[in-house]
């Protein structure tokens, strides 16, 4: 089963707040999860994070794979290290050609 640590909608129409779950990856976004990790609310500046570090730490042992999003918000708790930046792919055949 792929285990993903990742976002939940709620709150009412443009007024979002956003549960952090960890669920099964086949699962629906707003489908049953296996545990509430916490919280992020965006509309308040700045946006208000609420998070269980402990727990969070033991699903990222266990090898929950956090969505983009959710690796955002793990790098900004201090819980995961940036993604190194990758160079753009450079196509060999323009290149060449010239």
């Amino acid at each position: 089963m792929a285990v993903k640590i990742r976002l939940t909608r709620m709150g009412d129409k443009k007024s979002p707040f956003y549960r952090i779950v960890v669920t099964d990856s086949r699962k629906a976004r707003d489908g049953a999860y296996i545990e509430k990790l916490g919280t992020f609310n965006p509309l308040v500046a700045p946006a208000e994070i609420k998070l269980d570090k402990v727990r969070t730490q033991v699903w990222l042992n266990n090898g929950a794979q956090p969505t983009e999003t959710a690796r955002t918000i793990l790098v900004t708790e201090g819980l995961l290290q940036p993604m190194a930046k990758r160079a753009p792919k450079t196509d060999k055949k323009k290149k060449e050609s010239k």
